[in-house]
């Protein structure tokens, strides 16, 4: 974790002192309950299900699409944790197939379940298609699994939410923001909490991972230089997550306090920072001709090929927040953690609306993006959409 703390320009783990002071609470309530993990294989989901297993849960089940990164997960935990004495189980399974409604029929007995499923990229926008899967995964999903939830009596539900949720200005932040009022409305039926954060660091097909790949397969480094995140690393979002779930009242939201401890940093500083520390020297582009061209004979050189350029896609936002000044917040409870207190404060009739529009435009089995663009506008009339008609596939 040192080296991912350096490379997003900080020396201190975020919520050490939160986890101090609360860990044998947090560790005596894991050791004596049941935990489903929703779309456990992701880079959040695999932090998460970490930060549970070694706190020894009395039964812990892990769910995901992905056998093959759920396989990965299982080496890890042995590799890095070994046994517990509870029932620990993975399933590589698709949330929304009747596969996994017979597997929760079976059983579905769990103290808390745990939903770190999601299409997070800006990117899943470009097309009608792709943007009603997110639709489905960001927000129906998390609708069945809640009611599920509710039907089996889980004491407890979590859903990953975004900081794009906050002002969104793209789909995927919108959507996120919808699951919101969807979890809204079923919070009269169980305890639920979230939690919105920023970028975690190196996490499956984000920016930085692919730095990873570039490097491996001897490609151009390419970043943009106009655009500031926050970062936080994959086992930081996994407490973030557990300390929600176990710690969050009804309808709480939990977010990383913004301080001089978690630095904003550009993309190309860290890309910077990265080769530096692999032995390379950025060398600049100018086209990615040039780039491409240079990444057969610059390594040698010990430099390595780099295009920086300004942001131009659709669904980039300018800067990153948490909160909008009409929420209410806790700042006091955590010393790094804050928390977004909500009422049950949501438009039942829109959200039945947008059940109902969705539902016709799937059962027609056609649909344009400029109607579900309309649609998102009218349960956010202050979403601040752009459409600029370039995507990130559109370049290097």
């Amino acid at each position: 974790m040192k080296s991912t703390l350096s490379l997003i320009g900080r020396e201190q783990a975020l919520f050490s002192n939160d986890i101090k002071i609360h860990e044998e609470e947090l560790t005596n309530i894991v050791s004596e309950s049941s935990f489903l993990v929703i779309g456990a294989a992701g880079s959040i989901g695999q932090a998460v299900t970490k930060e549970i297993f070694k706190r020894n849960p009395k039964k812990l089940h892990v769910v995901d699409i992905s056998e093959n990164n759920m396989v990965e997960l299982v080496r890890d935990i042995r590799s890095s944790f070994g046994y517990i004495e509870g029932d620990f189980q993975t399933f590589a399974l698709d949330i929304g197939s009747i596969e996994y409604d017979a597997f929760i029929k079976a059983d579905g007995q769990y103290d808390y379940v745990l939903n770190l499923s999601a299409l997070k990229h800006v990117r899943s926008e470009k097309d009608p298609f792709t943007l009603m899967r997110m639709i489905d995964v960001n927000i129906f999903n998390t609708e069945k699994t809640l009611l599920q939830s509710v039907a089996k009596g889980t004491k407890k539900y979590f859903c990953v939410s975004t900081d794009k949720a906050a002002n969104p200005v793209n789909m995927m932040g919108a959507s996120k923001r919808i699951m919101e009022m969807f979890l809204m409305r079923r919070s009269a039926d169980i305890t639920i909490s979230t939690a919105r954060f920023a970028n975690v660091a190196f996490s499956d097909g984000s920016l930085l991972h692919g730095f990873n790949q570039r490097i491996q397969k001897r490609q151009p480094i390419v970043a943009p230089k106009d655009i500031k995140r926050y970062f936080v690393t994959p086992q930081e979002s996994g407490e973030l997550c557990l300390m929600s779930c176990i710690f969050g009242e009804n309808r709480d939201i939990f977010f990383p306090k913004l301080s001089e401890k978690l630095h904003l940093i550009s993309f190309s500083d860290i890309a910077v920072r990265y080769l530096e520390q692999l032995g390379y020297e950025p060398y600049l582009c100018k086209s990615e001709d040039e780039a491409r061209e240079l990444a057969e004979t610059l390594p040698e050189q010990g430099k390595w090929p780099c295009l920086f350029t300004n942001s131009d896609t659709t669904g980039e936002k300018d800067f990153e927040e948490f909160f909008t000044d009409k929420e209410t917040l806790d700042m006091q409870r955590f010393e790094n953690l804050g928390v977004i207190k909500n009422e049950a404060d949501f438009d039942a009739d829109l959200v039945s609306l947008f059940e109902k529009e969705i539902g016709e435009m799937k059962s027609a089995k056609a649909w344009k993006k400029e109607k579900i663009v309309k649609l998102f506008f009218k349960m956010i009339p202050d979403f601040g959409h752009k459409e600029t008609g370039k995507y990130l596939d559109s370049k290097m």
